[in-house]
């Protein structure tokens, strides 16, 4: 089967351990980072979004200029542009780039961060906008010029009167990756997203997580992929691996104590989730490390898997054993980090086509 690999890029080095330096757009510095995950095997890399981030289609348009074959995954969060508007932005980037770009949809979970961008409406009214903003970008996507295309949408939150795009993606659609871990998350990914994306919980967790979202899936009469979200902390051997997760909780320690922002989501959901898991233990199946979540308030994605290059390679496949479609992995030191994953991503892939081998012969060996 293929797996594709999801990394992160920014504008300057930044993460729950490492203050930023200098600019907060240092173009250098994105290039480079955005050409390392294309050196690494990454097939696309994730770019977020909060009220207070620097623009994310002019980050995507710069990391498809300087890349070649990397695909980007746009975080959008419904609610400040038109949907069909919004449709016609990514539709564009498309057109210059066939092929590389997708949407990930961010509903907002934290409601502090949706007031410095003026709204007021509470996270269950959110979901049902997202809802709104997929049907009709969707609806955009397969518009053009005829009038038989041309189509008017009324609804909760969006009104549109003949609406129709003089661009379009080449594929159609752009995928559509969706995150969230309430009900009402399930119920609008259910119905109108290609990936559903978790975040890095226990495999028990993660595989039950799928079964919720695929029984609201066939309802709609649709089957979703899953992408799931992790932290690897790599090393050459797993005395060196948790040597370095140790010194990073250390440094992360001391910033949190310092500066409470990376607590600020964690009364969403999916934090919510995985500060359960670090309170039930430290460590979970082979090597999924809570602790950096915990002390971080699991404001993000923030479980980390330890070990060495090939121990990790292996946890992640017990993810894709479990259901997972997608791996997005991303450091605690980004640009060293996306570079160290090149291994990893190697090993994974090495590994499901000797899998792929195996299934293929057995057929074989059985007649003789």
């Amino acid at each position: 089967m293929s797996i594709e690999f999801i990394g992160h890029v920014f504008p300057h080095e930044m993460s729950e351990t490492i203050g930023r330096s200098g600019p907060v757009v240092q173009p250098d510095y994105l290039r480079a980072l955005a050409r390392a995950h294309e050196a690494a095997g990454f097939d696309r890399v994730l770019i977020p979004h909060s009220a207070s981030m620097v623009d994310g289609f002019v980050l995507a348009d710069q990391t498809l200029q300087a890349t070649e074959r990397l695909g980007v995954l746009l975080a959008h969060r419904p609610g400040f542009v038109a949907p069909t508007y919004a449709a016609r932005s990514y539709a564009t980037l498309d057109a210059f780039h066939p092929g590389r770009i997708a949407l990930h949809v961010i509903s907002g979970g934290d409601d502090a961060d949706q007031a410095r961008d003026g709204d007021w409406t509470d996270r269950a009214a959110r979901y049902r906008r997202s809802g709104e903003f997929l049907q009709i970008a969707k609806r955009e996507w397969a518009s053009g010029p005829e009038p038989a295309s041309h189509f008017d949408y009324e609804g909760e939150f969006y009104r549109v009167k003949d609406a129709w795009s003089t661009v379009v993606p080449a594929a159609g659609r752009i995928p559509i990756y969706f995150g969230g871990a309430s009900a009402d998350a399930v119920r609008v990914a259910a119905a109108e997203a290609d990936v559903y994306a978790l975040w890095g919980e226990p495999l028990e967790g993660v595989r039950s997580r799928i079964a919720q979202v695929q029984e609201a899936a066939a309802a709609h009469g649709r089957s979703l992929k899953f992408s799931v979200s992790l932290r690897p902390i790599v090393a050459d051997t797993e005395a060196a691996a948790w040597e370095r997760a140790h010194e990073l909780l250390r440094v992360a320690e001391e910033r949190t104590g310092a500066n409470s922002q990376w607590r600020g989501f964690a009364k969403n959901e999916g934090s919510q989730r995985l500060l359960r898991f670090a309170e039930d233990a430290e460590l979970h199946d082979r090597r999924l490390w809570t602790k950096l979540a915990e002390v971080t308030g699991a404001a993000g994605n923030s479980t980390a898997l330890v070990g060495s290059h090939e121990q990790v390679a292996e946890a992640l496949l017990d993810y894709v054993d479990v259901g997972a479609t997608t791996l997005l992995i991303r450091g605690y030191e980004p640009y060293a980090d996306a570079v160290a994953y090149g291994r990893v991503i190697e090993l994974v892939r090495e590994r499901l086509a000797a899998r792929a081998d195996a299934g293929a012969a057995a057929p074989a060996a059985v007649a003789g």
